[in-house]
């Protein structure tokens, strides 16, 4: 039996806007409104707006929460003062990857996680199970609704959509006097900030940020846009099999922490080198968009992986995507092939991101 779909609760708006509405994570979401060749070029250019009311919000309190917070997730969570914000990753016991997350610190005893939405009751179990009698665990998921804006005319949309409230700096946490939540991160490449306010409240706030000149953007264009930049996606380029140090993410795990789950895994792998590598791979010339699990061959024809991701890319108008590869072959300039349902087509690694502004 199929589960129902989850609705966000600005589908209405997205109905409105004639959005094409496709089933997502178990959540019905737009994935375009006109092209997500405009969506996509809207971002680069101007501002785009996005529905991640299908994202999970958990707030983390309690005396100690920094140090339980600490032995579940890979960054270090010390560094960050109130209003502040890190990506981080949260491992099961082999060093895999279960999410990939931001980790807000709201106050000094108190963090605004934001999780990915086919992960949030995997991620509220875990940390559930590991709970400490004195953290105090709630998931919110249901409360909020929340959209990002993203694009060079991002602080001037906010400006204009909230006036007499502040943007906080990059990777900041911030709330407004109405009891919004902004964040200041992004998926994109682009400035931006992510706004979380009550559900009931979440048209209103849609429909200023797109009055104040933000393009209604879907689930296709975001993918386009996060894979120019070689950030990887859950589910895709991120596993329970694949540990940080594969993926490319050792910039987000502090192994000078005396403990956290899946660190001996991490450790062994930073001292010896992985053996495979999260690559990003670009067609050498014109041919069929990649798309995830097609075959990644070497030059002579063998087998090496298979594409976690892949999209032909609005702005550079050639296929991309990411493979884990051995690590022989994951060094850029090496040449590749990419089997397209039994075309092969010229490719090679090169390094991330594919897409720089300007």
């Amino acid at each position: 039996m199929t589960p129902e779909l989850q609705h966000s609760p600005l589908e209405a708006a997205h109905q409105a806007l004639a959005a094409r509405l496709v089933p997502f994570a178990g959540w019905n979401m737009p994935v375009q409104y006109t092209s997500i060749l405009n969506e996509h070029h809207a971002v680069r250019n101007a501002a785009g707006i996005f529905d991640i009311s299908h994202m999970g919000q958990f707030l983390v309190s309690g005396p100690g929460c920094a140090t339980w917070l600490n032995r579940l997730l890979t960054n270090n969570i010390d560094k960050l003062a109130p209003g502040q914000g890190q990506y981080t990753l949260m491992l099961n016991e082999q060093g895999g990857v279960i999410d990939d997350l931001i980790a807000y610190r709201s106050g000094e005893a108190e963090f605004f996680l934001v999780v990915n939405a086919s992960m949030i009751e995997e991620d509220f179990f875990w940390l559930a199970g590991h709970q400490d009698p004195d953290i105090i665990l709630r998931n919110e998921s249901a409360l909020w609704a929340g959209m990002a804006i993203q694009g060079p005319r991002a602080s001037a949309i906010f400006a204009s959509a909230c006036p007499g409230e502040t943007l906080p700096p990059r990777n900041g946490y911030a709330t407004t006097t109405a009891g919004a939540i902004v964040c200041r991160t992004g998926y994109t490449g682009e400035d931006g900030f992510e706004f979380f306010c009550p559900a009931a409240e979440g048209i209103a706030a849609w429909d200023s940020f797109v009055a104040a000149g933000a393009a209604p953007c879907g689930l296709g264009a975001r993918d386009t846009l996060r894979l120019e930049m070689g950030y990887p996606l859950n589910g895709n380029d991120l596993s329970p099999e694949r540990s940080p140090i594969e993926a490319g993410l050792g910039f987000f795990v502090d192994l000078t922490k005396p403990d956290f789950i899946g660190r001996d895994t991490l450790l062994r792998q930073k001292s010896e080198g992985p053996t495979v590598k999260l690559s990003a791979i670009q067609y050498t010339d014109k041919g069929a968009p990649p798309r995830a699990h097609y075959p990644v061959l070497a030059e002579d024809g063998s087998p090496l992986g298979e594409l976690t991701s892949g999209v032909l890319s609005p702005s550079l108008m050639t296929g991309i995507a990411m493979a884990y590869l051995p690590t022989a072959f994951s060094k850029p300039g090496t040449p590749l092939q990419i089997d397209v349902r039994g075309r092969l087509f010229p490719a090679i690694v090169v390094k991330k991101p594919f897409y720089k502004a300007g």
